[in-house]
């Protein structure tokens, strides 16, 4: 849609994880790539040296804005992830994850930014009573961080409405793969298990191990978000999942990963998270390519555990 000439492309918190990846993939195809990332979770050495890193706060308005002039894409990554931090200081979490969001959304009008890709999060369903997972079922968010990324979705959808800017959010099911962080109470089971087993240590599995989740492989959340940049069929708000379309409990996870396991105290979390991914087929033409095992076993192999 936008490919006729070298492209601008900003994406925030792309010291990350995911957002490391989304510049991999925009250097390769040849993008003029800005980096915006404080460096507070993100790590400079993941930053692709072709890019332009700007050691810059979202929550900074002044400082970012310049930074926008020009662009034509922006790819929104940055935030306080997880659970259990916007438990524990939902003020500070609201700061980035809801005014860093808006901060991003204004500066991008300003310059006239041809897109933005917004990436929400599936925690904004909270549990629901039926599977899988629609867009257009309510939102029931069970923490300060999934109503937070769900305020960010409905302010990318007002500024299509109010202020005619295209925007498109993408709601994730629980991210894997290359580079995908350990650390933290709430971290992502499978980054956790594989840094557990490389250590020799158990499993750390929630009661009663039962509770599933939907994964999707990093790689394949970065091609819906290019997917996401270009299709002609999105830029008015809409949230689409972007998921594995198959859920698997934590117990089979470790399962997969193989090695010993240790029950540890329960937290509040959904039950069962299950994308339906239909929304993504018809308007992106994207769905999931790797395979849940084989991406497993590529990640066993990268830590070294037979």
């Amino acid at each position: 849609m936008f490919r006729d000439l070298i492209m601008k492309s900003i994406v925030t918190g792309g010291a990350g994880f995911i957002g490391s990846h989304v510049v991999d993939a925009l250097v390769s195809r040849g993008d003029e790539v800005h980096v915006i990332d404080n460096l507070s979770a993100g790590k400079r050495e993941r930053v692709n040296p072709k890019a332009q890193l700007h050691e810059k706060d979202i929550r900074n308005f002044d400082e970012i804005a310049p930074i926008f002039v020009g662009a034509d894409l922006v790819f929104h990554l940055a935030a306080l992830p997880r659970v259990q931090p916007s438990i524990i200081d939902p003020r500070t979490t609201h700061d980035v994850n809801v005014t860093g969001a808006l901060n991003v959304l204004v500066a991008s009008r300003d310059s006239q930014v041809k897109r933005v890709v917004y990436s929400a999060s599936s925690s904004a369903y909270g549990d629901q009573d039926s599977m899988p997972l629609r867009e257009d079922m309510p939102a029931s968010p069970l923490s300060p961080y999934g109503l937070q990324k769900y305020i960010g979705e409905l302010q990318c959808r007002l500024f299509s409405v109010v202020y005619g800017m295209e925007t498109v959010s993408l709601r994730y099911f629980n991210v894997y793969g290359p580079g995908a962080a350990a650390d933290g109470a709430y971290s992502l089971v499978i980054g956790k298990f594989l840094d557990q087993r490389s250590k020799g240590e158990p499993m750390t599995v929630v009661p009663d191990g039962t509770q599933s989740r939907d994964f999707t492989h990093v790689r394949d959340v970065v091609r819906a978000n290019l997917l996401a940049a270009e299709s002609s069929k999105v830029g008015k708000g809409e949230v689409i999942n972007i998921g594995g379309g198959h859920d698997h409990s934590v117990l089979e996870v470790a399962a997969l990963i193989g090695g010993p396991t240790v029950f540890v105290e329960p937290r509040l979390e959904p039950k069962r998270t299950l994308a339906d991914i239909t929304k993504a087929k018809t308007l992106l033409g994207w769905e999931p390519t790797i395979d849940f095992k084989q991406g497993i076993e590529e990640l066993k192999k990268m830590h070294g555990i037979t």
